[in-house]
């Protein structure tokens, strides 16, 4: 699985951040979303799902491998 945030789309809400710090962060400059880790494991399948459902500019997205 991969996943990937749009900076220029992001509104700086910081729901992936509250979910999971350790795949995201801000940007001390505008908020915007840093990601972190691009290719987590397989176990943070269901944290991500909830992350991309709850990011209100649709800037985060998940590409999930075939199977999963």
């Amino acid at each position: 699985m991969r996943i990937t945030a749009n900076r220029e789309v992001c509104c700086s809400a910081g729901q992936c951040t509250l979910i999971a710090p350790d795949l995201f962060d801000q940007s001390d400059e505008d908020g915007s979303v840093v990601l972190l880790d691009a290719q987590p494991g397989a176990g943070r399948l269901d944290v991500l799902r909830e992350i991309v459902s709850r990011c209100p500019s649709g800037a985060i997205r998940l590409e999930e491998d075939p199977g999963a």
